[in-house]
């Protein structure tokens, strides 16, 4: 008997974990779905208001860390195969003498798939403007290059865009003969320093290319070098005052639009927000502003000092 109890009692126990179970993955599944649903409508307006603003094609590429709803599991993005297949499909929708906003907040990502948007940008004959209201490194920064113009906040950056293989830097692997005799360098390394030679030029050929759109061959060209030679580190911040010294055609006049827009893509993460900040009440009128119609009524005048 206390056999059977014991097997009845396990029997249960798996059913209702079977249930749990379907119940929690249901939730998911419908959170997934419908719960990004209003963030996502909300966006679509402002980028429409935006638009209409501007008379333009505006086009967001913002990555964040995304937060799945129920167990806020942090998702990072970067530049990729499936963002080139968007933003290229969208240029093609534009009609050649409309101009384009490209709204830039990324880490970078895949070469290919930068080079491949900076490309189609440069061949715009209507003005392209990227945005840039906080950073876009990388080949975020590649595409920033393909602009007639880069809108930044006076604190936003760039960055330098040299190739990585790896994890490594394109500029230090190719200095490894340098410091070390062939003889006692692998095969492997041996051969990354090929990759790595090659990466350099192959990028650096492709920005002087891209920044021949309103340089002059030799300008283009030097500064192709700076960006993609590896004097800096990857992550070397490229401040509003250091692209004006480099020769490109960055401003701060950015609209208040962009940022509500990225106000609509939340960073994400475990646990409470790591910056909290009041924000600034409204100041209020002084006392002796009051306007004649309520100093002409006590009542009215203790009233409004009592919502103050």
């Amino acid at each position: 008997m206390a056999e059977g109890a014991t097997s009845s009692w396990w029997h249960r126990l798996t059913s209702i974990a079977k249930i749990v179970f379907w119940v929690v993955l249901t939730v998911v599944v419908v959170q997934q779905v419908y719960g990004s649903s209003k963030p996502d409508a909300t966006r679509t307006a402002m980028l429409d208001r935006f638009q209409q603003e501007r008379k333009s094609r505006v086009i967001a590429m913002i990555h964040r860390q995304d937060t799945v709803t129920l167990f806020g599991v942090p998702v990072s993005s970067s530049i990729s195969i499936e963002d080139s297949e968007a933003v290229l499909r969208a240029i093609r929708l534009t009609p050649e003498d409309q101009p384009i906003d490209v709204i830039l907040h990324t880490p970078g990502g895949l070469v290919l798939a930068a080079e491949q948007i900076a490309k189609a940008l440069v061949q715009r004959k209507a003005k392209v403007t990227a945005f840039v209201p906080h950073y876009a490194m990388s080949g975020g920064s590649l595409i920033a290059l393909a602009a007639d113009e880069i809108v930044m906040d006076p604190n936003a950056v760039l960055g330098p865009v040299d190739p990585q293989i790896g994890d490594w830097p394109a500029g230090s692997i190719v200095k490894l003969p340098e410091l070390k005799k062939p003889a006692l360098i692998s095969d492997e390394m041996l051969i990354l320093v090929d990759v790595a030679a090659k990466a350099r030029i192959q990028v650096g050929v492709f920005v002087a290319e891209v920044l021949a759109k309103r340089l002059p061959s030799e300008k283009a060209a030097a500064l192709a070098t700076v960006l993609t030679e590896g004097r800096w580190t990857h992550d070397f911040p490229i401040t509003v005052e250091l692209a004006h010294q480099l020769g490109l055609p960055v401003s701060t006049n950015m609209p208040r639009t962009v940022y509500d827009l990225m106000d609509l893509y939340p960073q994400g993460g475990k646990g409470g927000p790591s910056v909290l900040y009041v924000p600034l009440r409204p100041v209020m009128p002084n006392r002796r502003e009051v306007p004649k119609s309520l100093s002409a009524a006590p009542g009215s005048r203790k009233e409004a000092h009592r919502n103050d």
